[in-house]
């Protein structure tokens, strides 16, 4: 009897030991499969992104294709009118912004030239510090930085033509617009087809209870991206029509192009305000004479800016969406450095995407208690 309770416990031990090593191995096993989506997705680029944009976009759309099939319009000719509107109305704003913004282009030169001028005197200055390290680096090396000079009398030197931010930035957005372009077409397809895709997620569950929750996911998801999407585009349009007039009453050149930048840039949350601000700091300087004057319009760009992140948005939409700001931060960093641009302004909806499907689980509810802000919603059954 005692060999036989002394070998049952060593077992149990070993498969204890065991389960924990399968455990364990499961963890890997997952980080590493986490790694390989991200990297899949960042090689698939040009391939993923205009179907995450067009899915975003019909997610946006499809409240106001269900009003309009209320009213008796048809699925498919509303998605095709809402799509055809969108498409001429964009094409038709960046065709009268064409000239404005490529005089603004040209001016980059006097910029550089003008802000060279004007910060002389703090270049000298930087320049004075920089040759004082230099002779103090020399006089602590001293033959030794003689016998590298003589070394690099030998070494050629390969200079790389790499293209400029400009262009780095036209080629960026003209990629950006490509796939927007394939995201409206995919649009249109999905708003066309109504509640198909919804009714053959729920076909594809074997319980009513698992049927139950997937629908509701579902809705989660389309109710908070929608109403999200919507009111931002509210909240920047009056943005851009606030920095429009105000910069125009400061006589700002381009002011009306300001007003459009604004409302663009502000769907990246944090970085827009950033850009807009140092952008319009730059035109600035060439405008205006003094330095109060330089200062103005830059601060009115960013105490309206301000205004509308710390009050506003969080005042219309975080009645319906709590997020943590960090969380926003962290994925819009992540985001713009896997995508760039086009990931930045993606990062926030597919961390609603993210959060919805946590709080409607109970094992990812942890996740979804992170993402939330001071008031998270309870975990659902």
């Amino acid at each position: 009897m005692q060999d036989e309770a002394g070998s049952v416990a060593p077992t149990k031990e070993l498969a204890q030991e065991r389960l924990k090593v399968l455990q364990r191995m499961e963890y890997l096993l997952g980080g590493l499969l986490i790694l390989l989506f991200f990297w899949s997705i960042s090689l698939a680029k040009d391939v993923v992104l205009p179907i995450v944009l067009g899915f975003l976009i019909a997610l946006t759309l499809s409240p106001l294709v269900r009003w309009l099939y209320k009213l008796g319009v048809p699925t498919g000719i509303a998605a095709v009118a809402l799509i055809a509107t969108i498409g001429m109305s964009s094409s038709f704003g960046l065709y009268l912004l064409s000239g404005p913004a490529a005089s603004l282009v040209e001016t980059l030169p006097e910029v550089r030239a003008e802000a060279e001028h004007k910060l002389s005197a703090v270049r000298q200055k930087v320049q004075q510090v920089q040759q004082a390290e230099k002779e103090m680096q020399e006089l602590a090396q001293g033959e030794n930085e003689t016998a590298g000079e003589d070394d690099e009398g030998d070494v050629t030197r390969v200079l790389v033509d790499e293209p400029g931010m400009l262009e780095t930035a036209l080629a960026s957005f003209a990629g950006t617009g490509s796939a927007l372009i394939i995201a409206l077409i995919l649009a249109m397809f999905l708003l066309a087809s109504g509640d198909m895709f919804q009714t053959k997620l729920v076909q594809s569950f074997p319980k009513f209870s698992d049927k139950k929750r997937a629908i509701r996911v579902a809705n989660d998801i389309e109710r908070q991206i929608s109403r999200y999407l919507g009111a931002i585009t509210v909240i920047n349009a009056c943005l851009g029509l606030a920095i429009g007039i105000s910069l125009y009453a400061l006589d700002m050149p381009y002011a009306h192009v300001w007003g459009v930048a604004a409302f663009l840039l502000n769907y990246l949350p944090y970085l827009g305000a950033m850009l807009g601000v140092v952008a319009v700091a730059a035109v600035s300087l060439i405008t205006y004479d003094t330095v109060g004057q330089m200062l103005i319009p830059p601060g009115v760009y960013l105490l309206l800016t301000s205004i509308e992140g710390q009050m506003v948005t969080p005042w219309l939409v975080g009645r319906h969406l709590s997020l943590n700001a960090a969380a926003v931060f962290v994925a819009v960093i992540f985001w713009a450095w896997l995508w760039g641009v086009a990931g930045a302004l993606m990062a926030v909806p597919f961390l609603v995407f993210v959060k919805v499907v946590c709080d409607n689980l109970p094992g990812l509810g942890f996740i979804g208690n992170f993402l939330s802000g001071a008031d998270p919603p309870p975990i659902r059954d």
